[in-house]
């Protein structure tokens, strides 16, 4: 397994000041933002380390080289939008540039993309899943010509009054996962598996990683707090969800050994990155280094 890191927590860093900032720091692999120039929809959203939109074989050339000499890979170039909202606008802005960051990770030979589903939060799973109908089949379908893979991150994007109700992820559960797999059953189609958005909806983030051994593409290493005496005060469906904090690896009540013996097990060795989303260790640039230094020297107990 080659271990990384989410280049959105380097949001000021140019493309050569990141990658440079992995090599320094021992990982093998980056999980590279490519969200539309100047556009943040939200906190960690935003980040374009690549500009897709001005992809020119030289560049792409450069982008090749830069990684090789300095011995990182790309493991997969990520975009989060919400392509099936309400706002049809802003819908097909989503999509029309997720198809461009499909063509550009095929260009570049990564041939991976890490996403969201998306969702309509004023509509019904079941509405949710016609919609899933519409929207993402040319995608996968598009995706799969250009032998890129789509991996679809399991966050419920539930946590502040702009996502409330519903959230802006459908890809939230097994149950819902079957579903999409039984309309969509691609072989490019499948997970970026988090284990952290599991812990705080109560869930078994262990037995799916069996299940769908054959769909996990790509995997998070982010960890969860719960806060307890929060919880049995507003109970899990408290607004906002203020019961849990995201934490570095080894500092939440993600069970490590447990998550990767059962990675080991089914035999998973690509890539996995930490998504650093700690507010403790957001105050300065040095903090934001030294995040990635613990969270590495943590998971290299487990990853080798």
């Amino acid at each position: 397994m080659k271990l990384g890191f989410v280049s959105a927590i380097l949001a000021d860093y140019s493309f050569e000041e990141m990658i440079d900032t992995a090599s320094e720091l021992g990982f093998g692999c980056a999980e590279v933002a490519c969200w539309p120039q100047g556009k943040a929809e939200r906190r960690y959203a935003g980040v374009s380390h690549i500009d897709v939109e001005n992809l020119t074989d030289d560049k792409v050339d450069y982008i090749k080289n830069y990684c090789k000499e300095r011995n990182i890979e790309i493991s997969a170039l990520a975009f989060y939008p919400n392509t099936m909202g309400n706002d049809l606008e802003m819908r097909e802005a989503n999509v029309s540039h997720l198809y461009k960051v499909i063509d550009a990770s095929s260009r570049l030979g990564v041939n991976m993309v890490t996403t969201f589903i998306g969702r309509d939060q004023f509509k019904t799973v079941e509405e949710n899943i016609e919609i899933f109908k519409e929207v993402w089949p040319d995608i996968i379908n598009y995706a799969d010509k250009k032998d890129v893979k789509i991996a679809i991150e399991n966050c419920p994007m539930l946590f502040d009054n702009g996502q409330w109700p519903g959230g802006q992820n459908l890809f939230t559960s097994p149950i819902i996962w079957r579903k999409l797999f039984e309309i969509a059953p691609n072989k490019n189609f499948g997970i970026n598996f988090d284990p952290s958005h599991f812990v705080w909806q109560m869930m078994d983030y262990i037995n799916p990683i069996y299940e769908f051994k054959d769909r996990i593409f790509h995997v998070h290493f982010k960890d969860i707090k719960l806060h307890s005496e929060k919880l049995k005060r507003a109970g899990i469906l408290a607004y906002p969800l203020n019961y849990m904090s995201p934490k570095l690896p080894g500092l939440g009540d993600v069970n490590w050994s447990q998550y990767v013996s059962a990675l080991n097990d089914i035999g998973y060795n690509g890539y996995g990155c930490i998504e650093i989303e700690d507010r403790a260790f957001e105050d300065s640039e040095a903090r934001v280094l030294d995040s990635l230094r613990l969270s590495k020297r943590y998971l290299e107990q487990f990853v080798i």
